[in-house]
Order: structure tokens, then C-alpha cells, then sequence
């Protein structure tokens, strides 16, 4: 009854937020608001001063185009943090943007998202940083768990459901039944990856360097997997031969070339998982299908390659670049429920030394 009446208490005085923590993007959740933010996880010091001079999208307009003093970074690599202090900083950010769509006088209860397989260090380090950042509670989940959630698999049930979650940073793949993860499998091969890879490609066939953010427009514009309908489109860059700026048209075969060896990768972990899957839980998966979240699901024909490859059903699901913050949204609905889906409680995890 005391636990009752404290969570009620606790829900009319505070803000609960989501927020799904990214390597490229993050995105926060407010309960009755829905996803009030969706900035990139990049962040802007100073050097000199060592203050942090923007944040998100702002610090994202920076990339390539700061003073030597002034950093654009991201705190965050391979999904988990690189910078303590940083992502502090873009968490207390993120989440006084949130609130200020609501005020309330009690810190935030928060759910934050996470990769497949992090450590108990990793855990602790994502926890103090949103604890230091204002929040009241933290509770964290895999972000797979909170993508299934989000796209309302039935995750409590003796049923088996399969996720590909493929952000920025990282790819989780993962098979879930009665409320947790039976088998997952953690890939450092998502966007940013097939961006170094275009990046890789267009330097040494034309000879041109161009930055992230090129790449990442050409991967969106023309990234596709299956060949089809032709598509070009032009960029520019430095050539790398005169020093001189230059431009040039690339094809969509160009990209799926560049791109092929990651992809490759990417369908041979999913065939992993469902290798080493319970015969019971892998004939569910036949049946129902194999479910894609995160910016990657939206790579051209991959979800056709994935199902020719594997002879799975695969479906994209519905705006997957919100999925997991979304899930985040529906267990602060109800955290009881889930709790035995989320990570470790914060007195079960061993002391740090």
C-alpha cells in the first residue's frame, strides 16, 4: 500500500520520461506528451574554456565547420559511453528540454535504453550519468526488449519473437519469449559503419574525400541493397589528386557495392541468433516473422534480402526510428509489469571499485 501511494505521489510531482539513448540520434519520451525531442547525439565544447557550446542538432550543423578550439564530438560510441562528462551534459540538456513541456517540482522517474550484452561498468556509468543529470529514478532495458515493446509484441506470452534493431552505432539482434531475451547477439556494423564504408569507397574509386554528412545523404537518397530501378544522384568533395573541390555522380550500384560487405555481415549474425534458437521458439519465428526497427530498417530492399536469405517472413515496422522510444513510453505506463523485462535493479548490481 506504502509503494502505491509513493508512486502516486511521486507520478503527480514528476515527469516520466523515455529516452532512448543512440549513438547517432537520442529521443526522449514524456508520458502524456509523447516524443518531445529527436536530436542527434552530438555535442560541442569548447576547448579552451571546456564548456559545452551546443548541443544536439546545433552541434550537429558544426561538424567539419568549427575552429580548431571548438569540437563537435560524440559522446557516445558503439552505443555505450565514451565521454562520462559529455553525455552528462547532453542528458541533463536532453531532459530540461523535455520537462520544460511540463514542469513539475520532483526530478524525472527515467527509462533509458540501451545495447545488447552492455556490462554492469557500462550500465552503472549510463545510470550515474542520468542520476547526476537530474533524474529521480532510472531504470534501464536492452533496446531490442524496448523496440518489441514499443511495436506491441506480445512479449509476455510462450511466444517467440524475433527483433533486428539497426541504429547507429550498433545492431541488436534478438529472440524474446515470456518477458526476456532468449538469445541476442550485439554488432558493431549500423549506419555509422555503412557511412565509413561509402566514405571508403567513393575516396578510392573517384578519388574524392567527402565528410559524414555527405555520406550519410547519398546512403539515404540512394543506399539500396537490391538492384532495381537505377538511381544517381551528385556530390561534392575534395579531389584528392589536386587538393581542389570537385564533383561527381554517383549510381545506386556504386553504393550497394560499398555498402555489400557490411550487409553481408549483418545477415550472417542474424543467421547466428536463429541458428543457436530453440527448435520451438525458431518455428514462432517462421510463423510470425522476423521484425526490423531502427534507422536501418529503412535501407532499400534489405528486408527483402533478409527474407530471401533466411526464408523468414520480414516486416518493417511501423516508423522503427521511434520503436524503442516509444517501448520506453509504454513500460513507464506501467513499470511494474515490466520490470522483470528491464536490467538489473540498482541494488542488485555489484558495487564499482
Amino acid at each position: 500500500m506504502f509503494d502505491f501511494f509513493k508512486t502516486k505521489f511521486g507520478t503527480s510531482l514528476s515527469n516520466d520520461i523515455g529516452i532512448d539513448l543512440g549513438t547517432a540520434n537520442t529521443l526522449v519520451y514524456v508520458r502524456g506528451k509523447g516524443i518531445v525531442v529527436n536530436e542527434p547525439s552530438v555535442v560541442a565544447v569548447n576547448q579552451k574554456t571546456g564548456r559545452v557550446v551546443a548541443v544536439g542538432q546545433a552541434a550537429k550543423d558544426m561538424l567539419g565547420r568549427t575552429p580548431a578550439h571548438i569540437v563537435a564530438v560524440r559522446p557516445l560510441v558503439d552505443g555505450v559511453i565514451s565521454d562520462f562528462e559529455v553525455t552528462e551534459e547532453m542528458l541533463a540538456y536532453l531532459i530540461k528540454k523535455a520537462e520544460s513541456f511540463s514542469k513539475k517540482m520532483l526530478g524525472p522517474r527515467v527509462v533509458v535504453g540501451v545495447p545488447c550484452g552492455v556490462t554492469n561498468v557500462e550500465i552503472r556509468a549510463v545510470r550515474d550519468a542520468t542520476k547526476n543529470a537530474g533524474a529521480r529514478e532510472v531504470y534501464i532495458v536492452e533496446q531490442p526488449m524496448a523496440g518489441a515493446i514499443g511495436i506491441r509484441l506480445p512479449i509476455h506470452e510462450p511466444v517467440g519473437s524475433m527483433i533486428v534493431d539497426i541504429g547507429g552505432g550498433t545492431t541488436d539482434i534478438a529472440v524474446i519469449s515470456l518477458g526476456g531475451i532468449v538469445r541476442s547477439k550485439n554488432l558493431r556494423v549500423a549506419g555509422d559503419k555503412l557511412n565509413t564504408d561509402i566514405i571508403s569507397y567513393i575516396r578510392n574509386e573517384f578519388k574524392i574525400l567527402i565528410g559524414e554528412k555527405t555520406a550519410e545523404y547519398i546512403k539515404m537518397q540512394i543506399g539500396t541493397v537490391a538492384s532495381g530501378e537505377p538511381m544517381e544522384s551528385s556530390i561534392r568533395g575534395r579531389d584528392l589528386i589536386t587538393g581542389l573541390p570537385r564533383e561527381v555522380v554517383v549510381t545506386d550500384s556504386d553504393i550497394r557495392e560499398a555498402m555489400a560487405s557490411s550487409i553481408e555481415l549483418l545477415v550472417e549474425a542474424t543467421k547466428e541468433v536463429l541458428e543457436t534458437t530453440p527448435p520451438e521458439i525458431l518455428s514462432d519465428v517462421m510463423h510470425r516473422g522476423i521484425h526490423l526497427v531502427g534507422g536501418g530498417a529503412l535501407i532499400k530492399g534489405l528486408d527483402k534480402l533478409l527474407a530471401d536469405t533466411l526464408r523468414i517472413p520480414v516486416h518493417i515496422a511501423e516508423d522503427p526510428l521511434t520503436a524503442i522510444a516509444r517501448g520506453t513510453g509504454v513500460i513507464l505506463e506501467n513499470i511494474d509489469e515490466y520490470r522483470e523485462s528491464l536490467i538489473q535493479n540498482e541494488d542488485e548490481l555489484p558495487a564499482t571499485k
